[in-house]
């Protein structure tokens, strides 16, 4: 039998991992740099937040942040407001759901929680919409409805055609002006963050977009009583809304930054849509002659619960999107990190303790 050399991983260059003494712990900075130092979720979320640090310091950076999810009802959206506000991300690829539900709290409303005694029979006949174990009011939904159709009748897109980032920037400028809360469409007009929602129609935004449009087609047609209109008639007429808007804007946008990076929250059509754009260049070039230069993510930072090996995008790992020629590999300066675990619990404390090391940062210049 070939005798082993047995080696204790010093001399080998391997890094010890260190017991978590709470002891020490003073912030939730100091926390998560000693998670850093142990094993599994908590490494990673400890790796996360040296990167995410890196990332937001980096001036030459802009920082792409995809959500999806119920973020904005599980009360996350002043988070995001944050990160905006202290100029962290650059842009934001979100689910329209998710924009409209933050926007219940950007007019003065709220969420609640469910009881778990009433059936969704009952919450139904009541308007209240279940999304886990907290509610939407059908009510809000028709308030933000009513601001929708304000903002359309009022507001004038370039060339005359709508798209996500400029209805977003339309809502925002409002909320601006209102001044009644926070929001992330408020804080993403107010520091000049284009918000893109790739799957519009998919959202109480697209169903608000798509009545205001009817109810003008069905003026326009002289109907006394909507009632007698039929499908096709209140169809007849689609709104001014071109989705590759959106995609040429981001395009430009991202092009524009010397390093890139993503902040990802879920999986989903944001994240595939926000990371696309390294092989959208890449076949442009090969398809139409042209010599642009593809967009590669240096820096990535990923929480969901999504294990891998389902086959989901939500779960593929950056190292797979490599293969796409959306990120840089770690060979060519790429830092990722990928945390398996619920946003609304690791969120929190993983932008606190950036925040914390931001700050600390600054106060030493």
């Amino acid at each position: 039998m070939q005798h082993r050399e047995l080696h204790d991983g010093r001399s080998d260059g391997l890094k010890p991992l260190v017991s978590l003494d709470l002891e020490q712990i003073n912030s939730f900075s100091d926390l998560l740099a000693a998670m850093s130092d142990t094993a599994f979720s908590g490494r990673s979320a400890g790796e996360a937040s040296r990167i995410m640090t890196s990332m937001f310091s980096d001036d030459s950076c802009g920082v792409v942040m995809t959500i999806s999810g119920a973020m904005t009802v599980a009360k996350q959206g002043k988070i995001v407001c944050d990160l905006i506000d202290r100029g962290c991300v650059q842009a934001i690829v979100a689910t329209g759901a998710l924009i409209a539900h933050g926007l219940t709290e950007s007019i003065g409303l709220s969420h609640y929680r469910a009881d778990p005694n009433q059936s969704d029979e009952d919450l139904f006949e009541k308007g209240y919409n279940r999304i886990y174990d907290t509610l939407e009011m059908e009510a809000n939904l028709n308030d933000i409805s009513v601001m929708v159709a304000t903002v359309l009748a009022e507001e004038t897109p370039e060339n005359g055609t709508w798209c996500s980032s400029s209805f977003c920037k339309a809502i925002g400028k409002r909320l601006s002006e209102q001044n009644v809360g926070t929001g992330i469409l408020r804080s993403a007009y107010e520091k000049d963050v284009p918000v893109f929602i790739p799957a519009f129609t998919d959202s109480e935004l697209g169903l608000d977009f798509s009545t205001w449009a009817i109810l003008a087609t069905l003026k326009a047609q002289g109907h006394a009583d909507h009632k007698q209109a039929s499908l096709n008639q209140a169809l007849e007429n689609v709104p001014p809304f071109n989705p590759f808007l959106d995609l040429f804007e981001y395009a430009r946008r991202v092009t524009s930054f010397k390093n890139l990076g993503i902040f990802t929250i879920g999986g989903g059509v944001p994240r595939n849509w926000a990371q696309q754009v390294g092989p959208f260049i890449d076949v442009t070039n090969d398809r139409c002659g042209t010599a642009l230069t593809p967009p590669r993510f240096r820096y990535g930072v990923r929480i969901c619960p999504e294990p891998v090996h389902w086959g989901g995008l939500s779960g593929c790992t950056y190292s797979e999107g490599v293969s796409w020629g959306k990120f840089f590999s770690p060979a060519d300066g790429g830092q990722f990190a990928e945390v398996y675990s619920d946003a609304t619990v690791i969120l929190p404390l993983l932008v606190k303790a950036v925040f914390e090391r931001m700050d600390a940062a600054k106060s030493r210049k």
